[in-house]
């Protein structure tokens, strides 16, 4: 099964590179080619799948979605302080920290 899936996979990165549009018949052909052998279905379930994927741009921006979003939740917490002019002086407030819970020996040990 994992090679099925790795081969169709394989198939639709090639149909991707060369601007073919990725169909189950096409991804079957270049199985066919390759001398895969693989269950009917998976060519068919590859192609209904990438039907709507971008494969080049999914694979271009793989890293970029990683630390965009906690970057712009920074960004907008850092310029609401700003420009809020009296919320700063709250925000600067120290808030209590929660006590961290400490490992005490509770009279019992792992090994005893």
């Amino acid at each position: 099964m994992a090679n099925s899936e790795l081969a169709c996979t394989y198939a639709a990165l090639i149909l991707a590179d060369d601007d073919v549009a990725i169909t189950g018949e096409k991804i079957a052909t270049i199985l066919k080619a390759a001398g895969v052998d693989v269950e009917p279905f998976w060519p068919s379930l590859f192609a209904k799948a990438l039907e709507s994927a971008d494969i080049k741009k999914l694979i271009t921006d793989i890293g970029s979605g990683v630390g965009a979003a906690p970057a712009a939740g920074g960004a907008a917490a850092a310029a609401a302080p700003a420009a809020g002019g009296a919320a700063a002086p709250a925000a600067k407030e120290k808030e209590p920290e929660p006590e961290e819970e400490e490992d005490d020996d509770m009279g019992f040990g792992l090994f005893d």
